[in-house]
């Protein structure tokens, strides 16, 4: 059954019965539902960055996925060839940025980090304002930067940024978590301009099919890309840094 002719949880909470909310508009055919709420234009991925500032890129996912090991794994690739920064989104703490730190994937001046105090899609889409804070600062610091990373705290399948605040928006889930994952979507899953399927060696220890994970990945992302990966194989991420080399290109 197509996507758009299920009953679906939208992320305020409310059931939307078969039929509401995302017609074919009366034209005599229907478009992919588009659960993003911060995109003006749901065909307008990875937007062209204003002139004179580093491109950001978001990264997303629930709570213990490999978004801070993406991140410095990113760190680790791309430090040599371009200038970035990360900050980094914690509720209470900072434990990411600490993290990054002391792995020594970037100097400590480069790394900001965010405390949002409540649920962190608050700060990555609802009040983007301590990101954009941290985001200046560091710009201020390193006037060449080309780069950003905005890691977010751990979130549910509703987490997008704001594209406000972000150029391009990655969207890590873990195997580990199951493969039934990928087909619960959400707009983390379908809207990212990328989702990272984490920690691949651990399928044969869940149970999970690799296999159904990528093909109903692919199928709910339609041409969206589509990576999977082992940061334990290959801990420099090299299809995800390739894929941010394009974006800078």
């Amino acid at each position: 059954m197509p996507a758009d002719q299920h009953d679906h949880a939208h992320p305020d909470g409310h059931e939307h019965p078969e039929g509401q909310g995302h017609t074919g508009h009366g034209h005599g055919h229907t478009h992919a539902v588009n659960f993003d709420p911060t995109a003006a234009d749901p065909d307008n991925h990875a937007a062209t960055p204003t002139s004179g500032r580093a491109f950001r890129i978001g990264i997303g996912g629930p709570v213990g996925s490999g978004k801070t090991a993406l991140t410095a794994a990113l760190c680790r690739a791309l430090s040599a060839e371009v200038e970035l920064a990360v900050v980094t989104n914690d509720i209470y703490t900072t434990e990411d940025a600490d993290f990054l730190r002391r792995a020594g994937v970037l100097d400590t001046d480069r790394i900001e980090a965010v405390q949002t105090g409540a649920c962190p899609h608050t700060a990555i889409r609802d009040d983007i304002t301590a990101n954009l804070d941290a985001v200046e600062a560091l710009e201020e610091r390193h006037s060449g930067l080309r780069l950003v990373i905005i890691e977010s705290g751990g979130d549910n399948l509703t987490a997008v940024f704001s594209r406000g605040l972000v150029d391009a928006q990655v969207f890590v889930v873990d195997v580990a978590g199951g493969d039934k994952v990928p087909r619960k979507g959400g707009p983390g899953v379908t809207t990212a301009d990328l989702l990272v399927i984490n920690k691949t060696d651990l399928a044969p220890l869940v149970g999970a099919d690799m296999d159904v994970m990528t093909s109903d990945a692919h199928r709910m992302r339609g041409d969206l890309p589509v990576i999977t990966q082992s940061l334990v194989t290959t801990p420099d991420a090299p299809d995800v840094a390739a894929w941010v080399r394009g974006l800078l290109a």
